[in-house]
């Protein structure tokens, strides 16, 4: 109220002074126009400039996290969410939303989510005048949605994606006095350059407005300590590594929230249905292709011929190359037809993006036989629960920069899941090799990795239950100690 009541008083003032102004240039007294514009404008300009930056009791306590993609699948920036949260800051949560965050995410009081809408720019005409109304339609809706709220004493934005995010973010920071950080999972223009190739003029013009506005925050976090070294040497920025860590909910699953998990997908995807489900009330067991619930007792065991569960998840976008797994399959299905001792596969590959349908005609053209391929959706709180109950994981990401982790491995090493996964630069700083899993270069070298790995199962005497070993005893740090390390400081800083 008392904030209020001053503005109205400054308000008051202004308007008498401007009148003053005016009446002295009707009189002739040697004040001109343009000079009553100016004052005039002058002090708008400076009433709102006050107005955006006047400061509450609460605003040390509120942090906006700004991801200009879907909330639901930007799970790094709901982990930040949570940590502000659970060190009772009030979080304005913005992006889109696309797909369902995860529940407790949506449970937490102190989270605000703001959703803003995915801007398409005109439709008509060359793409150049897409892209360049996109950009523009969408800074105008970030700058009204950013200068409506209460002021944050911090914006923590992820980039990429960071165009047009990084400049309307800084600008809004600028304006209202709020701290400005900026979380690097990569570098924008190189994911645009797996598409338009290094010379293209906007990939050109992305890695300049990265390189001009990225060093304008006040602080900055990585994902790599490659990442880092190359944000010092090449962008003149000083960044703290924050590593991927997997939250808490990520762990192995009980043998009876796996049946459970597994009976719900046989609902919708028959590579989890048991044959014979007919006989089930008879036989009062309740199967899937990988358990079995003694319906009198209530007892869960795993089936000794059950096949084997595969992982992967993806945005089926192009740092992924998924027809190098399948080309794997096709091999693997070969061993097994030639009279390996192998199992049987169930393959599950998770996730929303451009890409999907075109891999799913190639996966529908596949004539396999021991291998089954499904390519489901899961919600937020059933993919942890699957990544517990599976045997086997694969990563097909490829970083454009040669500079970021895949978080889908820190997932897997969270639930004790050995990986295999294709080499890039600095994946050593997370998959080691014979130890926590396999690093592969090609379908061939993958498919030899898949019949090594597998050839004694189920049997936890083999390279995998070595590997699923060495994860249960050297499980680092969780995201929450990891956070409160290396960001808490940052944010309580005075």
């Amino acid at each position: 109220m008392a904030a209020r009541c001053t503005c109205t008083v400054l308000l008051t003032v202004l308007a008498l002074f401007s009148a003053l102004l005016v009446t002295f240039c009707a009189a002739g007294s040697g004040v001109t126009c343009p000079a009553v514009s100016l004052t005039l404008v002058t002090g708008l300009l400076s009433l709102w400039l006050w107005r955006l930056r006047r400061r509450d009791g609460g605003f040390d306590r509120r942090v906006c996290v700004l991801v200009l993609g879907d909330i639901g699948r930007s799970p790094r920036m709901q982990y930040h969410a949570l940590s502000l949260s659970k060190h009772r800051y009030n979080v304005t949560f913005v992006g889109f939303l696309d797909t369902k965050p995860h529940q407790d995410v949506l449970r937490e009081e102190n989270i605000r989510i703001v959703p803003i809408t995915e801007v398409k720019g005109v439709r008509v005409g060359p793409k150049i005048l897409t892209y360049v109304t996109k950009v523009i339609i969408q800074s105008l809706q970030l700058l009204h949605v950013l200068l409506r709220m209460e002021i944050q004493s911090h914006i923590l934005m992820q980039n990429p994606p960071g165009l047009p995010s990084i400049a309307v973010a800084w600008l809004v920071s600028v304006l209202r006095g709020s701290r400005f950080v900026i979380d690097w999972h990569n570098y924008g223009y190189t994911i645009m350059a797996l598409s338009h190739g290094q010379r293209h003029p906007v990939v050109r013009l992305a890695k300049w407005y990265e390189h001009f506005f990225g060093p304008l925050a006040s602080h900055n976090l990585c994902v790599t300590n490659a990442m880092k070294d190359d944000l010092q040497k090449n962008w003149g920025i000083k960044a703290t590594t924050l590593y991927d860590r997997p939250a808490a909910i990520f762990r192995e699953t009980p043998l009876k929230l796996q049946h459970e998990l597994f009976m719900r997908l046989s609902d919708k995807h028959p590579q989890f249905r048991s044959e014979g489900s007919k006989e089930v009330k008879v036989e009062e067991v309740e199967k899937t292709v990988f358990s079995v619930r003694d319906l009198t007792d209530d007892t869960v065991m795993l089936r000794a011929g059950r096949p084997a569960l595969l992982l992967s998840s993806t945005s089926w976008t192009e740092d992924e190359d998924f027809s190098i797994l399948l080309k794997a399959l096709e091999e693997y299905e070969g061993f097994v037809k030639g009279g390996a001792s192998l199992p049987s596969l169930v393959c599950v590959i998770t996730g929303k993006g451009p890409q999907k349908e075109h891999y799913r005609k190639l996966i529908d053209s596949l004539q396999l036989e021991h291998v089954r391929i499904c390519t489901p959706w899961l919600e937020a709180e059933d993919y942890p629960v699957l990544l517990g109950s599976a045997d086997l994981g694969v990563c097909l990401h490829k970083s454009s920069s040669g500079l970021d982790l895949p978080m889908k491995v820190v997932d897997m090493f969270g639930c004790c899941l050995p990986v295999c996964a294709i080499h890039f630069n600095c994946l050593h700083e997370l998959v080691k090799h014979e130890e926590n899993g396999l690093i592969f270069r090609g379908s061939q070298e993958l498919a030899e990795q898949l019949k090594s790995l597998l050839s004694d199962f189920p049997s936890s005497e083999g390279r995998l239950g070595v590997f699923r070993r060495n994860l249960r005893t050297s499980r680092g740090q969780r995201w929450d100690d990891n956070w409160d390390q290396n960001v808490l400081p940052l944010i309580t800083a005075p």
